[in-house]
């Protein structure tokens, strides 16, 4: 214990003598979570809009300002043919149109019928997705409206209907910034863990220090937890200020226990920096390194299921989740933040953490002694 405190006392002095590490560690971070939930927003508004009306009719005006009044789209150009319309798409002007043909209010009035197109640019597929599903919806709506304003319904309704009253459970407001910001959190977390863990046996190579590391005393499951400890600390101590930023600035108060998540982050932490220790034990110099840790912990982030869901990706993809400690550790925070979840509802995460964190640990400490011996 005596030889590991003097070691840990070593790395935390070499860490803190950098300001610049103080920088990356704390200040970089938190912006980052400042700013990305505010850019990662899965619901679409503004979409700039286009009408082609040849109807000018009183129908055609209330669906126009039906659609413009929902807070999804701007009306952006108003052409007289279809033709000026798509011209507008080209120029990145609109990204829908919607041409209300000649006749429309008549043969809804006459026909009980009208036919509207709909253009969308699907350059951005996921926007014009979404642009398309809100515009359908609105006129869907809007049709409900005159069928409402049509039909007298007798007091008896020989006709079933069917009323859905729906209720957002964890999330009520739909706000995706609880979603988002806990996992957000945990990438940034993951990156300063792995990062600098990569490149710190490296360091000791490239400085030569690794030599008389190797013919002192100190043994080698020692010399691991010397490199890991610290930065075990140094990430705790990241998500403590990503905590507080979250619920200084976003306003979001975990419904389980903080406690829950620094357990189950102690044992993810000992799993990630575990895996960007055995890095550093190849890898021959820093840049070898951060080069590879970045590959690792960007499939890592794809794959975490933190911008798209899990259940949507390819067999093959959810198989590679199941061996990705980042998705375990996004669920757990959203589990404990959104659900209040405890420590009996995650406890095969953390067995799941605990394998990771035995297994790359383990197998750093086997590298290590076998390129040293």
């Amino acid at each position: 214990m005596r030889v590991l405190k003097f070691l840990l006392q070593k790395e935390l002095k070499q860490i803190l003598r950098d300001p610049s590490i103080i920088v990356i560690l704390f200040i970089m971070p938190m912006i980052q979570l400042i700013i990305l939930p505010l850019a990662a927003d899965y619901e679409i508004k503004n979409i700039n809009l286009g009408i082609v009306d040849h109807d000018h009719s009183e129908y055609s005006r209330q669906l126009i300002n039906k659609i413009t009044s929902s807070g999804y789209f701007r009306l952006r150009d108003y052409s007289a043919t279809f033709d000026q319309g798509m011209k507008a798409i080209g120029l990145d002007k609109t990204d829908l149109i919607l041409e209300i043909p000649s006749q429309f209010e008549r043969s809804l009035v006459k026909e009980n019928q009208a036919t509207l197109l709909v253009a969308v640019n699907a350059i951005n597929g996921v926007k014009a997705g979404l642009g398309g599903a809100y515009i359908q919806g609105i006129i869907a709506d809007y049709n409900q409206d005159i069928r409402t304003q049509w039909i007298q319904f007798p007091t008896f309704n020989p006709q079933p209907t069917i009323e859905v009253t729906s209720s957002n459970w964890y999330n009520p407001n739909m706000n995706y910034r609880v979603f988002m910001v806990p996992g957000i959190l945990v990438m940034l977390v993951t990156m300063i863990g792995s990062s600098f863990a990569s490149n710190n046996i490296v360091r000791e190579k490239e400085m030569g220090t690794i030599e008389q590391i190797n013919v002192s005393p100190i043994k080698k499951t020692q010399f691991i937890l010397g490199k890991l400890i610290p930065f075990l600390i140094l990430a705790l101590t990241v998500l403590t200020v990503g905590l507080i930023v979250a619920r200084v600035i976003y306003g979001i108060v975990p419904l389980g226990h903080y406690i829950t998540i620094y357990i189950f982050a102690v044992f993810y932490l000992l799993a990630i920096l575990g895996l960007g220790l055995l890095l550093s034990t190849y890898a021959q110099t820093q840049q070898q390194s951060m080069l590879v840790s970045f590959f690792v912990t960007m499939i890592f982030n794809l794959l975490s299921g933190l911008y798209t869901p899990i259940e949507s990706m390819p067999m093959w993809a959810q198989i590679i989740t199941k061996l990705n400690p980042v998705s375990y550790f996004i669920e757990v925070m959203r589990m404990v933040v959104l659900k209040g979840s405890g420590l009996n509802d995650i406890k095969y995460h953390i067995l799941a953490m605990i394998g990771f964190a035995v297994f790359f640990n383990g197998w750093a400490i086997l590298n290590y002694k076998k390129r040293s011996g």
